[in-house]
């Protein structure tokens, strides 16, 4: 779980990202969710687009990826998600303030 803090730090991180998932009308799926779970192993901060030809508002998508993928949700704003998961092996993210 997130503190406020965790959010604030890394909203403003990925405020400088690119959306790199859309979600259409295809949905959310497994092959989806699994490429997104390999992009946040990876990356550990993904931003995704929720497209209104997909049927789903973004709280929706957003709550059945993190789910999925067991990440947690940073931020919903419009049809913009950004998820968050720490790599406990190789993080990439430095500075997140730490969990009292």
């Amino acid at each position: 779980m997130l503190t406020s803090k965790q959010r604030a730090y890394l909203r403003g991180i990925a405020s400088k990202y690119e959306t790199i998932f859309q979600i259409g009308k295809g949905g959310v799926n497994e092959a989806m969710c699994r490429d997104i779970g390999e992009a946040l192993r990876k990356r550990e901060l993904i931003k995704l687009r929720v497209l209104e030809n997909s049927g789903y508002t973004a709280r929706e998508a957003a709550e059945e990826i993190s789910a999925s993928t067991e990440s947690e949700i940073v931020q919903i704003i419009g049809s913009k998600i950004v998820l968050f998961r720490r790599n406990p092996k190789d993080p990439v993210i430095e500075g997140i303030p730490k969990a009292k």
